[in-house]
């Protein structure tokens, strides 16, 4: 079975209409690396709705032109940034045999922050946040690998608590109630949750969904965080649910 909501077609308008409802102001959009169309659907949609969307999204890392496309990427309404999934076998490769040896400085150069699907390369996103100190890079998921729950999900998170010394790395606490088994608020998960909190701080862990794989409504998706996590505080709060990562992205 698919790990995403399976439709043929859906709107802005339909997604805005689900951001009301659960009482989301704005989001980031990730355009799927298998869609060739997806970044431009992401464009259009946010030059419409430069107030509610901004984009994180990603090209062919080995083009020839790859330098000159990341050096003017931002110059597109609504970008922000890049972000990788590097999920496909020949890309997995890419982590260690020097294939994104070029990016890490151009994007520091260039200003562009990069999030990224690195749960099973948690050591080459420190080499790189290490190298790079003014390059912003993003784990997503909770640094989560596969489709584990529970405990079997948090395996590497003495090495993800771990990266939160370098302090241009933050994390994406994207897809959170999908690592547990339980029903929500999820409690077996929310002690592992306050760590990384406490490694990560309000201003670099950052709260999002992936909403299309999501065991739970939306609505419950911000309200895990905003009444069940009692460590945070309001201020937290304020940080963690957008503030904190519209100033990591420079979203106005």
């Amino acid at each position: 079975m698919p790990p995403h909501r399976q439709v043929a077609v859906f709107s802005v308008e339909e997604l805005l209409g689900d951001m009301d409802a659960a009482g989301v102001d704005g989001a980031v959009l990730h355009p799927p690396g298998w869609d060739p169309d997806g970044n431009q659907v992401a464009l259009d949609a946010a030059r419409r709705f430069p107030e509610r969307l901004a984009i994180l999204g990603h090209f062919a890392l080995d083009r020839p032109d790859r330098l000159d496309v990341l050096n003017t990427w931002k110059q597109q309404p609504g970008m922000l940034g890049l972000r990788f999934a590097l999920l496909q076998p020949d890309q997995q490769a890419w982590w260690t045999d020097g294939t994104l040896e070029w990016l890490w400085p151009a994007a520091e150069r260039a200003q562009v922050p990069i999030a990224l699907l690195a749960g099973d390369h948690l050591a080459e996103v420190a080499s790189a946040a290490e190298r790079y100190p003014g390059l912003k890079l993003i784990i997503d998921h909770l640094g989560r690998t596969g489709r584990a729950k529970d405990e079997a999900a948090f395996t590497n998170l003495s090495e993800l608590l771990a990266i939160a010394r370098f302090p241009n790395v933050a994390l994406k606490a994207t897809g959170a109630p999908s690592y547990s088994s339980q029903p929500y608020p999820y409690h077996n998960i929310q002690g592992i949750l306050h760590q990384m909190f406490d490694a990560f701080g309000p201003h670099r862990m950052f709260w999002g969904t992936d909403i299309t794989r999501m065991p739970c409504s939306w609505r419950q998706c911000v309200t895990l965080f905003t009444e069940e996590l009692d460590f945070l505080s309001e201020e937290d709060k304020r940080l963690v649910m957008g503030d904190a990562l519209r100033a990591w992205l420079d979203w106005e």
